[in-house]
């Protein structure tokens, strides 16, 4: 949802708004006056923005009337907010600076660990050195240290809490690899907006599965661990959960979808789901639609499942920027 009500904006957030309101050129002429604190403070915002109003650009940049273009929306995402940034910043600069806006929130990697789920961490630590842990749980706060400790197996958090007591006076250049390592292995990976916790990731990779392997490893989750299969299923978003997207939201994502991408994910789908993604074109195009589908004859199971992964990252991206919702349970309904 676009945001409106501009009281709620932070001014960092309308600053963000008024240089996304700007031409590139313009946009980053400001950002070179600017400090890397601040260019850091302002670039999180503006890729955290999404959508926003055109009244409410009108209502930050109302001195700047004149020199908008009419009232498009303006969309702040990590595309438009890394574009800007390699006008003004070297490409090391840049990637470093992306990296701590993709990152957990927060402001350097100590802190961005204090915001993830502990039950990661020590999946995370499992396969580390314990010198590692020790390390990285001696910048943690006392209560998600201990809470990290709790999910380790006995004999490893032993080892941990050993190595703790020997730390001493850490090097700096120590500090800074195991930061280096963080950042690139492990925080880069987890998305800032929320702490994935192991039904998540385990959702993830199941998301990422053909269509065999999905099937095999959820039997058998089935038959040892029910519970954490019902978990796991419920967190998934798959190609028939398109069903649960609204007819605007459908229009919304077909408009980044290619159509060779889409006739092949279509093959073999349900009538029920082939309805409502033909609901959302004209009659003319959801029978050429067809037609090309019917077209394709026998086809690889994995082109289709390719296919449909491929929408499936896209609405997942576009859901996961507030551009499109979708209804993951029966108590979510839209009207249409």
């Amino acid at each position: 949802m676009a945001i409106k009500d501009i009281n709620k904006l932070t001014g960092t957030q309308r600053v963000a708004i008024i240089l996304l309101s700007l031409s590139e050129d313009n946009a980053t002429k400001i950002f070179s006056y600017m400090n890397e604190d601040e260019i850091t403070e302002i670039s999180y915002a503006m890729s955290h923005l999404g959508a926003v109003d055109p009244k409410a650009i009108e209502n930050v940049v109302i001195k700047m009337l004149s020199e908008l273009t009419g009232g498009a929306e303006y969309h702040g995402n990590l595309h438009t907010t890394e574009r800007l940034l390699e006008k003004v910043l070297d490409k090391d600069k840049v990637n470093n600076l992306m990296e701590e806006i993709k990152g957990p929130q927060g402001r350097n990697t100590w802190e961005k660990l204090a915001n993830v789920n502990e039950e990661l961490l020590a999946l995370y630590f499992k396969n580390e050195h314990p010198q590692t842990a020790a390390l990285v749980l001696s910048k943690l706060t006392p209560d998600h240290a201990s809470k990290v400790l709790s999910n380790l197996p006995d004999d490893f958090a032993f080892e941990v809490i050993s190595r703790i007591l020997s730390l001493g006076t850490v090097k700096k250049e120590s500090l800074e690899r195991v930061e280096r390592i963080l950042r690139t292995e492990f925080i880069s990976s987890i998305d800032k907006s929320q702490k994935y916790d192991s039904f998540e990731m385990l959702a993830e990779i199941f998301n990422n599965f053909d269509r065999s392997n999905e099937s095999k490893f959820m039997g058998m989750l089935e038959s040892n661990l029910p519970d954490a299969a019902n978990q796991i299923r419920e967190k998934m978003f798959t190609f028939d959960d398109l069903l649960k997207v609204s007819s605007k939201g459908v229009q919304r994502l077909l408009r980044d979808v290619e159509k060779s991408v889409l006739t092949m994910a279509l093959k073999g789908a349900s009538d029920e789901l082939k309805k409502a993604l033909f609901g959302s074109m004209s009659k003319r195009a959801a029978q050429i639609m067809e037609e090309d589908i019917q077209a394709l004859g026998a086809v690889r199971i994995k082109d289709v499942d390719n296919a449909r992964s491929e929408i499936v990252k896209i609405a997942k991206d576009l859901i996961d920027s507030g551009e499109i919702d979708v209804a993951m349970d029966n108590k979510d309904e839209f009207i249409t």
